[in-house]
């Protein structure tokens, strides 16, 4: 089946009217009560936004008919769900050792501009990409989570215990940035819907390999 068919179908279903509807509830609010410095930018936003949202509810739509994905999409909410684990994801990547493969993992030759990584932030991880590699300081920058260190001493020493830090793809980390799981401690939280951008990346992940993104 062509990408276009698959398309045609997306757009003719129930479900593609329930996402996008939810989508545009959750970008309309927030525009609403965002902060901008002018009406310009306001209409900038409302007029990309018809274009970013088809598009994300058909990536979702063709990432689930295709199987790509081990997630649940709810389509009232506009979201993915999964089962939240009882302790942190990246609470196994705060050792010594961990941190190791963290940075060998980011120093390979296959890491690219544009890679879709997770970033923890505070009490959740967000899905974030990279858009700038400077090997020759041994550092790495994502689009929202900014400059990160890959200097083993640096990591190792000061991200224990701060609360934002490039971590390494897995399939429980990238399942819990992808429905917006939270911990307080060890406690579960309400979880929080990622953005619409976070939505669209998401559904690029491959989940066989976080190395080779999917087509979508």
């Amino acid at each position: 089946m062509s990408q276009s068919s698959l398309w045609q179908i997306h757009t003719e279903t129930g479900e593609f009217a329930e996402l996008c509807n939810g989508l545009y509830q959750r970008e309309i609010s927030i525009i609403a009560k965002g902060n901008f410095a002018s009406a310009q930018a306001v209409q900038v936003r409302l007029e990309s936004l018809s274009y970013y949202i088809t598009r994300t509810a058909h990536a979702m739509l063709q990432v689930m008919s295709l199987g790509h994905s081990p997630l649940l999409l709810d389509t009232h909410n506009a979201s993915w769900s999964a089962k939240q684990s009882k302790q942190m994801p990246w609470s196994a990547q705060e050792n010594d050792q961990e941190c190791v493969d963290t940075i060998n993992w980011y120093l390979q030759e296959d890491i690219y501009v544009g890679l879709v990584v997770p970033v923890l932030l505070v009490d959740h991880i967000i899905i974030d990409c990279i858009d700038r590699i400077d090997l020759d300081k041994q550092r790495i920058r994502t689009n929202v989570g900014g400059w990160f260190s890959l200097a083993a001493d640096e990591l190792i020493k000061k991200d224990q215990g701060i609360n934002k830090r490039l971590l390494k793809p897995n399939k429980k980390i990238m399942t819990s940035a992808c429905t917006g799981h939270r911990w307080q401690g060890n406690s579960k939280q309400i979880p929080i819907i990622p953005s619409l951008r976070e939505l669209l990346l998401s559904c690029s992940i491959n989940w066989k390999n976080f190395k080779k993104p999917l087509a979508i």
